[in-house]
């Protein structure tokens, strides 16, 4: 599966009725809940991490990433669009580039 298919699917999941379907219920519950699930499940992915427990640390990324794209879809942001800025970013180095956003603040 790739993320452009992940997109697709939670589309689709996300017009259903909320009674029968887990992502289109937390989309009707509004941006706070599912933003709070991006936190829980990145905290739960870093602490997988942290830890060593790569078995966890695959689930956990598989959570995280799948409420993160709820949220982009909640938020009628296209993954496209999150995929542009990465690209515009190797035009110069990582390093380079935050070196320039706290230039700017």
């Amino acid at each position: 599966m790739t993320l452009d298919d992940l997109e697709t699917r939670i589309a689709t999941r996300a017009a259903a009725s909320p009674d029968e379907s887990y992502t289109a219920k937390l989309i009707a519950r509004g941006m706070e809940k599912c933003a709070q699930k991006v936190g829980e499940e990145a905290t739960e992915a870093v602490i997988a991490a942290v830890t060593g427990n790569r078995p966890e640390l695959v689930k956990e990324s598989a959570d995280l990433l799948y409420h993160l794209l709820v949220v982009l879809r909640a938020a009628e942001i296209p993954l496209a669009e999150v995929m542009a800025e990465l690209d515009a970013r190797t035009a110069q180095s990582g390093l380079a580039e935050k070196a320039s956003r706290t230039e700017q603040t």
